[in-house]
């Protein structure tokens, strides 16, 4: 057999695959239009020009990942080095159909869509098979359905009849005994095959960048304007294979509901006094810095090593003698993409994160949003790529006007451009930080502003001009902890010079904890703890030392009670400043137990039943106090009507005050 036909036979089936999968996009754009078009009711009027463009690039990177996935067996089979299979009709059926009957099942999830869509207000997830499987009479109900949408029924056969005509088949062809025809078949199939692979990873995951996590539905977001839009950007079959297999919040049946909502409530009616506004009409900015543990800063911590540990903050350390702080302070998560939705939401990490459940799509609301009300300007700066981590949808999903990443950053040539970028997550702190600072003089005020730190971050580094300045010590981290610090210096020396300075509060939060080289930190409780700091520049009352807990998720009520905010809103935390001590309190979830710290007493709490109690003075954990506490049942029922009313809450997508 001539040489350049095997060659050429052997790429065939690539093409194959691209002209298929282009058919494939084809479909899923126009299965969006005319679930556009059964819908439009809900986008009347919010769908601009600029707006369609965003959602058809998120369509595509969505649609991507769902046409990979299922379409990865008709990859493999299509492209599966083997001779022998090339001249067999049969072969190429299977393969046909396994393309035809996997595309037409997407097609028809996504056309009941165009209906349910109108229940749900979201797209269908996997949780649907577990909402209807003790029904009875679903059958029924769905052939109902098909009978009152026969013209939806009418186009969906229209689109697979559509790709059955349009379907390439790969050449047939036979690869005879010889070794020049075997050395070139196998090797264009093996390196396509690999090109084939990494092109599907990609594509499954999102993006290729370091930074970039697998998209999940809650990336929708940074598409759109409203969450009800992230249906026109998302596509059914994406949605329930990203969360098949996901654990679900299961709302548990604790208490009726008049006795829930007189334990606990999330909703909060404000009627703070003037005397106690203080900061009426201040700016609001919110630094989430990256692993900064409260085990690094010196001056929350008197008592490590017989008083003699300095840590490795010194100018937090300085910002701390004019601050408000709190003798117990914790995070609510252990991984960054817990953090936004707790700091800025007061949404705690509970069993996932919640940017990977489909509760990410619910409405929210968050500090951003609230202030909108009493015309603020919001914006989020954050300085890895544009989208990384998800936290450009999640800020736009809870109200912020702008976002600032890498990209806009890159634009400013006076603060370094791509010069400044760490090679492995985002741009260096102290550049990013200056930026911050300058950017937000060109803000009308009042605004809200929030910034997500990166520079101490796996794999520890430091800018090389900083590498004798801040040498390696203790844990490897630590450097980078005093990098930062330093950083937060330049900003604050810096912000001081323009006059949305001293009308500021500045809040100073950890996203999570990170290394650790002390015991008591390394507990249930200690991996935990993190910074929580207030600084108001022209507050002397917001200065000290309290005895109250605090935790991420109260930031954005003890804002808003500083601003004298006085409309009802959802917040799973409390407002420090007007919250008596005996009633602040912290929650986590640990390893699948719940933790609830309140009244001197860490409880451990699996769902069920309280399995551990310990006094906070027990820094280490030792004693196990199950049983000898008074007000061990009390807890138990807090800790309960907590998870209840979030569970309950992320269910029914009830996260605004109505």
């Amino acid at each position: 057999m001539d040489q350049q036909k095997i060659l050429k036979d052997s790429l065939g089936c690539y093409y194959a695959i691209l002209l298929n999968t282009i058919a494939i996009y084809v479909i899923y754009f126009l299965c969006r239009a005319v679930f556009f078009v059964c819908n439009s009711d809900f986008y009347e009027g919010h769908i601009g020009a600029g707006i369609v463009f965003n959602i058809i690039k998120g369509g595509l990177v969505f649609d991507t990942s769902a046409i990979i996935y299922t379409n990865i067996l008709y990859f493999v089979l299509a492209a599966l080095p083997l001779h022998l299979k090339e001249p067999s009709k049969i072969y190429s059926n299977i393969v046909k159909y396994v393309f035809i009957v996997f595309n037409s099942v997407a097609i028809i999830s996504n056309f009941i869509d165009c209906v349910y869509f109108r229940f749900t207000g979201r797209r269908t997830t996997a949780t649907v098979f577990g909402e209807f499987k003790n029904e009875d009479n679903i059958l029924a109900i769905i052939f109902k359905e098909i009978a009152n949408s026969w013209y939806l029924v009418i186009v969906a056969i229209i689109f697979i009849a559509a790709l059955i005509v349009v379907y390439r088949r790969s050449t047939v062809f036979k690869v005879e005994n010889n070794v020049k025809n075997f050395a070139i078949y196998y090797g264009v199939r093996l390196v396509g095959m690999a090109i084939l692979v990494l092109l599907c990873l990609a594509g499954m995951r999102g993006g290729i960048d370091r930074s970039t996590r697998p998209i999940t539905l809650s990336n929708a977001n940074q598409y759109v304007n409203r969450p009800v839009e992230t249906a026109l950007v998302l596509n059914t079959p994406f949605t329930i294979i990203r969360t098949i297999g996901k654990k679900t919040f299961e709302t548990p049946n604790y208490f009726d509901q008049q006795t829930l909502q007189n334990i606990y409530s999330p909703i909060h009616n404000p009627n703070t006094p003037d005397s106690l506004a203080r900061g009426r009409g201040k700016n609001v900015v919110v630094f989430i810095i990256e692993s900064f543990a409260k085990e690094y800063i010196g001056a929350l911590n008197k008592n490590l090593e017989n008083g003699n540990y300095k840590g490795y903050t010194p100018f937090v350390d300085s910002l701390i003698e004019h601050s408000l702080t709190f003798e117990y302070s914790f995070c609510n998560g252990r991984k960054s993409i817990d953090a936004m939705p707790s700091i800025l939401s007061s949404i705690p990490y509970f069993v996932e994160p919640f940017f990977v459940t489909p509760a990410a799509l619910n409405d929210l609301s968050g500090v951003a949003r609230e202030l909108k009300n009493e015309g603020y300007y919001s914006a989020f700066f954050h300085g890895a790529k544009n989208g990384s981590m998800g936290f450009e949808a999640f800020a736009n999903a809870t109200g912020f006007d702008d976002y600032f990443g890498r990209t806009e950053f890159d634009k400013e040539q006076k603060y370094g451009g791509e010069r400044e970028f760490d090679g492995f997550w985002a741009i260096w702190d102290e550049p990013f930080f200056q930026f911050y600072a300058d950017k937000m003089a060109e803000f009308k005020q009042p605004f809200v502003t929030a910034l997500f730190s990166a520079s101490s971050h796996h794999p520890f580094n430091i800018p090389q001009k900083y590498k004798e300045i801040y040498p390696e010590e203790g844990l490897p981290i630590h450097k980078c902890i005093r990098y930062t610090d330093n950083a937060l210096r330049q900003f604050f020396n810096t912000a001081k010079k323009y006059d949305w300075f001293n009308n500021t509060l500045f809040v100073i939060c950890s996203d999570h904890t990170n290394q650790s080289d002390h015991q008591e930190y390394q507990t249930d409780l200690g991996v935990f703890a993190g910074p929580v700091i207030f600084y108001a520049p022209s507050d002397s009352l917001m200065i000290g030392r309290s005895n109250k807990i605090a935790q991420q998720i109260d930031v954005m009520p003890t804002i808003l009670s500083y601003l004298g905010y006085n409309k009802q809103y959802v917040a799973f935390g409390c407002d420090l400043l007007t919250t008596p001590v005996q009633q602040t309190f912290a929650v986590s979830y640990c390893n699948g137990v719940y933790q609830y710290l309140k009244n001197g007493y860490l409880l451990q709490f699996d769902g069920q039943k309280t399995i551990a109690i310990y006094s906070l003075d027990d820094t280490m954990m030792i004693e196990n106090l199950l049983g000898k506490v008074a007000c061990q049942r009390q807890m138990e029922d807090e800790i309960k009507a907590i998870v209840q009313q979030y569970m309950q809450r992320m269910n029914e997508n009830n996260l605004i005050a109505k």
